[in-house]
């Protein structure tokens, strides 16, 4: 943001949830299906066809709405949105209206220091979060040109959640929305799937002078699916709007686009407001009514919420923040961890290989965890030969993990066939190093006066000398020992 002007943000993110039917029918809720291959009548908005409430859909949401710690409306209604696309077959959407089952919640973000003037966690407030159903998916330019429509996402659960207008930069943004996202998908009631538009958020963003009370004209920012493309939309449209103020003019309310090829929003259509879709009552759906004992159940059904066990690791294991972020981005994931750091007996060793070769291998073959080849107990084995210096962390990544994945034994048994057992005897390096540093008397001398960048091949000779197979942090300490006698 350019000096003297201020980001005023909220995000509407839509949460598809993973019930096994559609919200008002008995359609199954299954995405890669055959093109409106799940229809019925209901879905379609047929005359006569009558709408039934999933209740997995309302516990889904009590369980979201708990783990904001929001307040549960014991009593809410349905209301018909009106507006008029080729994907939504009855013409209207059906909704939760003026009272939602969720509101006044909460989630806790790191907070941007470069607005905030410290680094410190920021409470982003959620006014509501209520229950919908999902319009189709219309496909441009297909057959020559031509649009069609697939409603087999219509009439999917969605929970749309409304962040208050509390986020003051690009960045705070897409940590919320990084927040949520792991929060909805450790709760087990999304995928997360943001390609495929199952978690997925339109940003409502204004700028004003530092110092001012009022909001500025928002502008909406359509259907945004990735953490990178939220932080890209707005910081274009921050800027975009604060070059309109400083030369005078004014920010028009509209609905943008992100048009990731070109950079930059473009203007979609005029901002409807809240008359233009004639809310009024679902004829055809009671009201909902929440017992406390519904409550109490959800409550008693919460996992371990993410950011809770991000802390836990943080303290347990001495993890950095984005570390303990990235092992908790899914339930499977997390447990995986867990599993090979309790077994190994380090967390910070099981972290490291959970971050590096296991994060790149899963991402070099487009597979999760659970497709994983290699057990906890497998992995676990060979954090700990490393953590003990049996072996060497270049052999283990380069030789040892290789033949987990071929299924080829366990880490000790591979070590034992292969000889690849890390010499941690002092004697034996202090003999190579004398050798090394007999057999190199400039760069000794070098370093003896001074040029300590030289010590590095000093090293590496010494490594090579041992064929791979010293202890690296013994070799450096003794060098280090030779290189100070006079």
């Amino acid at each position: 943001m350019k000096a003297g002007y201020e980001a005023v943000i909220g995000l509407e993110v839509h949460v598809q949830l993973r019930t096994r039917s559609k919200m008002f029918c008995a359609c199954q809720n299954l995405t890669g299906a055959p093109p409106n291959s799940l229809t019925c009548p209901v879905c379609l908005g047929l005359p006569g066809a009558l709408p039934a409430l999933n209740a997995e859909a309302v516990r889904m949401a009590l369980g979201l709405g708990l783990a904001v710690e929001a307040e549960i409306r014991p009593c809410s209604a349905f209301y018909r949105k009106q507006y008029f696309y080729p994907d939504l077959p009855k013409g209207y959407q059906i909704t939760q209206g003026p009272v939602a089952l969720v509101e006044n919640g909460h989630l806790d973000i790191p907070g941007d220091p470069r607005v905030r003037g410290a680094e410190a966690p920021v409470r982003i407030r959620i006014e509501r979060a209520h229950l919908e159903e999902d319009a189709g998916k219309s496909h441009h330019d297909l057959d020559g040109g031509a649009s069609h429509v697939d409603l087999n996402r219509a009439g999917v659960p969605l929970l749309e959640v409304v962040g208050a207008p509390d986020l003051r930069s690009a960045a705070e943004a897409s940590d919320y929305l990084k927040t949520l996202h792991r929060l909805v998908v450790g709760l087990g009631i999304c995928d997360g799937n943001l390609e495929e538009g199952s978690f997925r958020c339109d940003a409502n963003v204004s700028v004003r002078p530092i110092g001012s009370v009022g909001f500025g004209t928002r502008v909406e920012v359509k259907n945004l699916n990735s953490f990178r493309f939220v932080r890209q939309a707005l910081e274009y449209e921050l800027a975009r709007q604060t070059t309109l103020l400083e030369r005078g003019a004014s920010v028009q309310m509209e609905t943008r686009g992100w048009d990731a090829a070109a950079g930059e929003t473009r203007t979609q259509r005029t901002k409807e407001a809240a008359m233009d879709y004639r809310y009024f009552p679902e004829p055809d759906l009671p009201l909902l009514t929440i017992e406390p004992a519904e409550i109490e159940a959800a409550r008693a059904a919460l996992p371990e919420l993410p950011e809770q066990r991000i802390r836990r690791w943080r303290e347990a294991y001495g993890l950095g923040l984005d570390e303990a972020q990235t092992l908790a981005q899914s339930p499977a994931f997390a447990a995986y961890f867990e599993a090979v750091a309790s077994l190994a007996g380090s967390g910070r060793g099981a972290a490291a290989w959970m971050l590096g070769e296991v994060s790149r291998t899963l991402n070099e073959c487009g597979a999760p965890i659970e497709a994983f080849p290699v057990t906890p107990e497998a992995l676990a084995g060979l954090v700990r030969l490393v953590e003990a210096r049996t072996l060497g962390f270049g052999a283990a990544k380069d030789q040892v993990f290789p033949a987990l994945l071929a299924g080829e034994g366990t880490a000790d048994a591979i070590v034992a066939a292969r000889g690849l057992a890390q010499v941690s005897d002092r004697g034996a390096i202090e003999g190579l190093v004398a050798r090394v540093l007999e057999a190199n008397p400039g760069p000794v001398a070098q370093i003896r006066g001074g040029k300590e960048s030289l010590k590095g091949f000093l090293v590496g000779q010494v490594l090579k000398a041992g064929q791979g197979r010293l202890d690296a942090r013994l070799v450096n300490e003794v060098l280090g020992e030779a290189l100070a006698k006079p």
